[in-house]
């Protein structure tokens, strides 16, 4: 099926477009200069720099957070085809951006807000009658206890006396029945005496034949077989004639009841079960709301729908021992941090979650994973264990950021042949739909090769709108681009485009993103005025463009200072530049970037101050 869509797309693909290359020693036609008019002292920078810093669901209407890795006609065909990467880029669907709902009551349509308060009602009559507790069923000793309770009982019932079942009258009512030679009053009265003799001995008999059981249990036992016996008896003779034995057994039979009327209020005494579902008590304050509301939104507010996806999730979290798993330290000597990890925010405060499938290339990390069913449960246990630690660091007070945006990055990922990393993946995608709901505000996919997009086009009709403006694609041409759209540089690890990396900048220090156009040059000016050491980085995604520092003092007597000669940067090199200089004077550093090629390319760049070694002041 696979290989037949991929065929299919093959068949539909474009023809290789011309590309009209440009020479590289074109002149600059224009140039820009960018002047920072004025470097801030270090701890302003700082303060500025913190105050700065600050999606996929599936047509069930509820999104899993991890996406199953693709599917191909073969692993080749994981990689981009030659020639068909400005193809593919320019093709990338467009998606309009998912807005997330409001959290807030105050907020929510007055239909929404109704379907709200129905489901805190039943969740609140469920919690009343401990019925989250009765889903997890009894261990199997406490049933083996119950059911040889039982057996004694079922023994007595077995000896009850079977009604003879009363003639049916004749169906035909013209047929002339035989009818019964009249009986004296005497002899009715002798047979019934008769009847209650007999109903007596059998009595007799039961109250002596579970002599073996203990007093309290058969004594009650014997007494609802009396009460049952006499009932019949005393059914079949007149009101008048009533034995007293019936009398005594009715008044023993309206005892229990009693009992019971006097040990109802003592059950509903009981104060209603606690329920937790990742971290947040149900119904304890607001932050539940948003729990419900998560539900809800899941089943389209079909709130009888939404109650028993709770109870489910619940049912499974017990048996699956979520809470227990969050506390336990599972090994992980396998190297599974680098397929799955968290790392920064977006531009909007949600969490980035990175999935790399392209490191179970490596066949020692595979076999480790995924080679038998042990090692199977074992990494389900380990993903659920980190997606509900990282989903208990969330704001889930109205307003705050209770959702997770997705990076999926498909880059070398593994192919159809993999049927053990399906087969897990497969069972995770499903705990984590039915478990999850509403978790993706965004589901970004990166590297994406050119058979997945065709696959997506195929299915792209069959989603609901909601579900396709929370999925992004991006070919390997533009997965850098794609991810600053939607994260911040300081924010992206280096190896997808940023400038997050361990050394001398953090995530607090905000970066200056600037385009520059086509065969045109660019400059950076960073003025000082006093002693300082100065240090920056800077980065062109891409690169293929040439890139030259220098200090140029205010004093006219003065020379300039050559920190870096012009030269250029492949995009094979180092991604980052990181640079500094001793300032001894007055004067700016001017960072000069020359794009000659015919695309725009995107300038990353960031800088700090502190003070110098020699003065001990700060600039």
């Amino acid at each position: 099926m696979v290989e037949e869509v991929v065929q299919k797309s093959e068949a539909v693909a474009p023809q290789e477009e011309e590309v009209v290359q440009k020479s590289e020693a074109v002149a600059p036609q224009e140039e820009e200069v960018v002047v920072v008019t004025d470097v801030p002292q270090a701890n302003a920078q700082k303060e500025a720099a913190l105050a700065e810093a600050v999606v996929t669901e599936t047509n069930k209407d509820h999104e899993a957070l991890v996406d199953q890795p693709p599917s191909a006609a073969s692993d080749q065909n994981n990689d981009q085809k030659p020639g068909d990467t400005n193809v593919n880029d320019d093709k990338i669907p467009e998606s309009s951006s998912f807005k997330e709902e409001s959290n807030k009551v105050a907020d929510l349509p007055d239909p929404e807000r109704k379907a709200l308060d129905e489901l805190k009602q039943l969740v609140q009559q469920a919690l009343n009658k401990h019925e989250f507790t009765a889903l997890v069923p009894p261990s199997p000793p406490k049933q083996e206890a119950v059911e040889e309770k039982k057996e004694p009982l079922a023994e007595v019932e077995e000896q009850k006396p079977v009604e003879s079942p009363v003639p049916a009258a004749p169906e035909d009512a013209s047929t002339p029945a035989l009818e019964p030679e009249p009986e004296t009053k005497g002899e009715a009265a002798e047979k019934e005496k008769i009847t209650t003799a007999d109903q007596l001995e059998v009595i007799e008999e039961k109250v002596a034949a579970p002599a073996h059981h203990s007093a309290d249990d058969d004594g009650a036992k014997t007494v609802e077989a009396i009460e049952e016996t006499i009932v019949a008896v005393s059914s079949s003779s007149a009101p008048e004639k009533e034995p007293e034995e019936s009398k005594a057994a009715q008044a023993l039979e309206a005892e229990p009841k009693d009992n019971v009327k006097d040990q109802a209020p003592l059950a509903a005494v009981q104060p209603p079960e606690e329920v937790s579902i990742w971290g947040i008590p149900l119904l304890a304050d607001e932050r539940s709301d948003v729990v419900l509301l998560k539900f809800l939104r899941a089943r389209d507010f079909k709130v009888k729908d939404a109650f028993t996806m709770i109870k489910n999730t619940v049912r499974w979290r017990k048996q699956f021992g979520i809470d227990e798993l969050v506390e336990e330290e599972l090994e992980n000597d396998i190297g599974l941090d680098k397929v799955v990890f968290m790392h920064g925010v977006d531009k909007e405060g949600h969490p980035v979650c990175y999935n790399v499938y392209g490191e179970f290339q490596s066949k020692e990390l595979y076999q480790k994973t995924f080679s038998d069913e042990e090692k199977r449960q074992k990494f389900l246990r380990w993903r659920i264990r980190f997606l509900e630690k990282s989903i208990r660091k969330l704001d889930f007070s109205p307003g705050g950021v209770c959702t997770i945006v997705q990076v999926n990055d498909l880059k070398n990922s593994p192919g159809p042949g993999k049927w053990e990393l399906r087969q897990a993946t497969k069972q995770a995608l499903q705990l984590l739909q039915d478990n999850y709901p509403e978790f993706v505000a965004k589901q970004v996919f990166i590297n994406v090769p050119w058979w997945y997009l065709a696959v997506n086009r195929m299915i792209s009709p069959f989603l609901t709108q909601r579900t396709k403006s929370k999925f992004v694609f991006a070919g390997p041409s533009k997965s850098a681009e794609t991810l600053l759209r939607y994260i911040a540089a300081e924010q992206i690890p280096v190896k997808y485009g940023g400038l997050s990396i361990d050394g001398e900048f953090g995530t607090a220090d905000t970066v200056t993103e600037i385009i520059v156009k086509p065969a045109n040059k660019h400059t950076v000016e960073f003025p000082v005025t006093e002693k300082c050491l100065l240090t920056w980085e800077v980065r062109v995604v891409g690169w293929e463009v040439n890139y030259g520092a220098e200090f140029v003092p205010s004093a006219e007597e003065s020379y300039t200072v050559i920190i870096q000669k012009a030269r250029k940067v492949a995009s094979t090199e180092e991604p980052v530049v990181s640079n500094s200089f001793k300032v001894g004077e007055p004067g700016k550093v001017v960072l000069t970037l020359a794009n000659p090629t015919n695309k725009k390319k995107k300038l990353l760049y960031r800088f700090k101050t502190k003070a110098s070694e020699d003065t001990k002041q700060k600039c």
